[in-house]
C-alpha cells in the first residue's frame, strides 16, 4: 500500500508530537472546532471598483509623509576598535554576543564593519523605520502612527488587474499625500541592499516580475506583506527575498551598533549621546518554517547570499536537519514531495550568530542574530505550561517575522503561531544585559510590535491567516495583501460526472457546526440509508471527506451510537489512526464489507492514500487545499471508472459548504461562480458537470 513505510512512519510521529504533548485525544476530543467556526467570520473580499496599476503605484512608496524632504546624516570618519576597558559600560553588545571575552570580534575598524553606511538618509527604508534619530519629529509621527494603529484606523485601496487582487492598508489621515516611486525589479529596487549581499545575488532574483515584482518592493520598504499565492514555481523566489531582506536587516543592525560603539569610545569628558540602536535582546529575526528540511533550504539560501569565510558547528546542523528519504511512489503529487523530502521532522528551533566572518549554528537564543523554528518547537521552547515560570523574553526584540508555507503549517497545529505571535514583543521579565540606555524607545513603551515587519507566504488563504493579518500584522508603515482570481479545480477533469454543491444556513459562526451537522442528518443521511437497503450485496462504496477532526468525531460517534446507523458499517481512517486500522479500513472498504469510509483532510494531507473501490464521495466540508478536491474526487473516482468498476452515470460528488466557506469555495469553483453561489436567492444546490 505505501512505497515508503519509513516515511509513513515519519508522519505519524509528526502528528503524534502534537497529540502526545499537546492536542492528546480524550474522548470526544474537539480541538478544532476554532478551524471550523471561529476562524470563518471572514466575508467574500469585495473587490470594489476596478482601477489601474497606476493607482497600485501611488500607494507603494515607503515615504510615508510626501512634503517631507530627505535628511542626510552626518558622515561619521573612520573610528578604529572600542578600547577594551569600555566595552562592557557602554554597549549590551557585550552580554549579547557582539562583543565576547574583551575582545571586539565584530573589528569596527574593518571596511566592511561601516560598508553601506556612510550616507544615511530618509530614503533607507531600515533607516526610516528603525532610527529614532532620524527626523526632529519622528517620536511625534510614530505617536500619532501607533494610536491610530491601535484604534484600527486602517484606509484600504484596492486594485483588480482581472487576475491578482492587491489590497493596501495604510495610516494616514485625509492630509497626508502619499508620493510613490514606480517599483522596478532589479538594482533600482533594492538601493539599499549591503554591497556583500547584492554581489551574491541570483539574476532570476533580480528579474522579477509581476506580483513577485510588488511583493519585492513591499519586503524592501518594510511593509507587511501577506501573499497567499506560494506556489512551487515561485518558492525558490521567496524563500531568496525573505534570506535576502533577513540578512540586509541582520547586517545593518550590526553594522550601526559596531559604529555607535566606536562614537561613544571616542568622547572625551562625559557620555552626552543618546544613542538608541537596540532592543532589549539580540534575536532580531524569526523564521517560522514545516519541517527541518524546509530550514536546511532557508539557511542554504543565506549561506549563498552572504558566503561567510566559516561556519562553525555545521557540520552537526547538516547531521541533525538533513538525511530522511525522498524516495515516494509515483502517485505522490508534486506537492507532497517538496513538503515530505528529506527530514520532515516538526519539532526543531535553531539560533544562528553572525559576525563579520563567520556563522555560528546552534547559538543560544539570547545569542543569536536569527532564529528558525517550527511552530511546535518554539511552543515547547517557551518552558512550562505555567506562564509564571515561560521564557519567551529571546523574542521581545523580533524586528522582522517570516512565516512561510503557512498552508503546510495549517495542518499541524495553528493554536501555536498564535500563541507565538502572542508573545512577540511583550516587555522581557529580566534585563538579560541590556543596557537600556541604548533601548530604542517604542520598546521601552511597549510599541515594538507596530513596527515589526511581518512577512507571510501561503500557497492559498485560509480564516486563520486572516486572522493573523488583521490582529497581529499591525507595521505602523502599512501592509499589502495579495489575492488573485481562480478559475476552479472543478473546471480540471477530463471526466464529466455530476458534481452537486448544498448550501445551507447558518444562524452565526459559532453555531455553524451544529448548523452543518443538523443538515447532513437531515438532507444527506436519509438518501444514504434508503439506497443501503438495495446495494447490500455489492457495498455502497462512499468515502465521506472530512476538513475537521472535531467533526470526524462527531460524525464517527453517531454512526456508532444512533438507532438509525445500525445496519451500516463503517470504516474511519484519520491523522490518528494507527497502521494497522488504516490497512483493516482500506481492506473492508473495497471489499464492500464497509458501506462507509470516513477520512479526514490531515490525513490525505500526511499520507496521500490511494483508495480502491470508491463509488461516490460526499464531501462534509469542502478542503481547505484545492490540491485535495481534485485528487479525492476526481483521483478516486476516476481511478475506479478507469478500472470498469463505476460507469460515468454511477459516479457523483456532492458538498455541503456554507457562506462562511467562501475562501475554500471559490479555489474549488472559480471566484465567479463562488460570489453567486453564496449570494443566489432563487436556490440553495448547485450542479456541474
Amino acid at each position: 500500500m505505501h512505497s515508503n513505510g519509513t516515511q509513513n512512519d515519519n508522519h505519524r510521529r509528526s502528528v503524534d508530537h502534537q497529540s502526545d504533548r499537546i492536542l492528546k485525544e480524550p474522548e470526544g476530543y474537539i480541538s478544532d472546532v476554532s478551524e471550523a467556526s471561529s476562524g470563518s467570520t471572514d466575508e467574500p473580499l469585495p473587490l470594489g471598483s476596478v482601477r489601474t496599476y497606476s493607482t497600485l503605484l501611488d500607494s507603494l512608496s515607503f515615504r510615508p509623509v510626501g512634503d517631507r524632504p530627505t535628511k542626510r546624516r552626518k558622515l561619521e570618519p573612520h573610528v578604529s576598535s572600542v578600547p577594551a576597558r569600555h566595552q562592557r559600560e557602554l554597549s549590551p553588545a557585550f552580554d549579547s554576543g557582539l562583543i565576547e571575552d574583551g575582545v571586539d570580534r565584530e573589528n569596527t575598524s574593518s571596511p566592511e564593519a561601516a560598508e553601506g553606511d556612510d550616507v544615511h538618509h530618509i530614503a533607507d527604508p531600515f533607516v526610516y523605520q528603525f532610527d529614532s534619530e532620524v527626523t526632529p519629529d519622528k517620536e511625534a509621527y510614530l505617536s500619532e502612527k501607533i494610536s491610530m494603529a491601535k484604534q484600527g484606523h486602517w484606509r484600504v485601496d484596492q486594485v483588480h488587474d482581472g487576475k491578482h487582487l492587491f489590497s493596501l492598508s495604510l495610516l494616514r489621515s485625509e492630509s497626508e499625500k502619499i508620493l510613490i516611486p514606480e517599483p522596478s525589479s532589479g538594482d533600482q529596487a533594492q538601493p539599499y541592499i549591503k554591497d556583500r549581499i547584492k554581489a551574491n545575488l541570483s539574476d532570476r532574483l533580480s528579474h522579477l516580475e509581476g506580483p513577485l515584482d510588488y511583493l519585492s518592493t513591499t519586503i524592501h520598504s518594510y511593509r507587511d506583506a501577506f501573499f497567499p499565492c506560494r506556489s512551487l514555481q515561485n518558492a525558490d523566489d521567496l524563500c531568496q527575498l525573505a534570506c535576502l531582506h533577513s540578512l540586509n536587516h541582520i547586517f545593518k543592525t550590526r553594522d550601526k551598533i559596531i559604529k555607535n560603539n566606536a562614537r561613544l569610545a571616542k568622547e572625551d569628558g562625559p557620555l552626552d549621546l543618546e544613542l538608541r540602536d537596540q532592543g532589549f535582546t539580540r534575536p532580531k529575526v524569526l523564521i517560522i518554517l514545516p519541517t527541518r528540511q524546509s530550514c536546511v533550504r532557508y539557511i542554504e539560501t543565506m549561506m549563498l547570499l552572504c558566503r561567510p569565510e566559516q561556519q562553525e558547528n555545521k557540520s552537526r546542523f547538516l547531521e541533525s536537519f538533513k538525511g530522511g528519504s525522498s524516495d515516494f511512489s509515483a502517485d505522490k503529487s508534486p506537492d507532497f514531495r517538496e513538503l515530505f523530502a528529506g527530514n520532515d521532522d516538526d519539532l526543531f528551533r535553531l539560533g544562528l550568530k553572525f559576525t563579520r566572518k563567520t556563522v555560528k549554528y546552534f547559538s543560544s537564543f539570547y545569542n543569536s542574530d536569527i532564529i528558525f523554528a517550527s511552530p511546535l518547537g518554539l511552543r515547547m521552547a517557551f518552558g512550562s505550561e505555567d506562564k509564571k515560570v515561560q521564557d519567551h523574553d529571546f523574542l521581545s526584540s523580533i524586528e522582522v517575522a517570516i512565516v512561510d508555507q503557512a498552508d503546510a503549517i495549517q495542518m499541524q497545529n495553528w493554536e501555536h503561531v498564535e500563541s507565538i505571535f502572542a508573545h512577540l514583543n511583550l516587555q522581557p521579565k529580566e534585563a538579560h544585559g541590556c543596557d537600556f540606555s541604548r533601548v530604542r524607545p517604542w520598546y521601552l513603551d511597549g510599541n515594538a510590535r507596530y513596527l515589526r515587519h511581518t512577512i507571510v507566504f501561503s500557497a492559498f488563504n485560509f480564516p486563520a491567516l486572516n486572522r493573523l493579518f488583521s490582529q497581529h500584522m499591525l507595521n505602523v508603515s502599512g501592509k499589502l495583501k495579495f489575492g488573485q482570481m481562480y478559475d476552479g479545480e472543478i473546471n480540471g477533469f477530463d471526466l464529466p460526472f455530476k458534481q452537486t454543491f448544498s448550501r445551507f444556513e447558518c444562524a452565526s459562526t459559532g453555531s455553524e457546526p451544529d448548523d452543518r451537522f443538523n443538515h447532513f442528518l437531515a438532507t444527506v443521511m436519509p438518501p444514504i440509508l434508503q439506497k443501503r437497503q438495495f446495494e447490500e450485496e455489492r457495498g455502497l462504496g462512499l468515502l465521506i471527506f472530512l476538513p475537521v477532526y472535531a467533526d470526524f468525531v462527531r460524525l464517527r460517534n453517531h454512526l456508532d451510537n444512533s438507532a438509525d446507523t445500525q445496519s451500516i458499517s463503517f470504516g474511519s481512517i484519520s491523522e490518528y489512526s494507527s497502521v494497522q486500522d488504516v490497512t483493516r479500513a482500506r481492506s473492508h472498504f473495497v471489499s464492500g464489507r464497509h458501506s462507509l469510509l470516513l477520512y479526514t483532510e490531515r490525513a490525505h494531507h500526511f499520507r496521500r492514500y490511494k483508495f480502491k473501490g470508491v463509488k461516490r464521495v460526499m464531501m462534509y466540508g469542502l478542503p481547505e487545499n484545492p490540491m485535495f478536491y481534485k485528487e479525492v474526487v476526481g483521483g478516486y473516482l476516476g481511478a475506479s471508472i478507469a478500472t470498469g468498476k463505476l460507469s460515468m452515470q454511477e459516479a457523483s460528488m456532492s458538498a455541503l459548504f456554507s457562506r462562511l466557506d467562501f475562501l475554500k469555495l471559490e479555489r474549488i469553483c472559480g471566484s465567479n461562480r463562488a460570489l453567486s453561489m453564496v449570494k443566489e436567492k432563487a436556490g440553495d444546490t448547485f450542479d456541474f458537470l
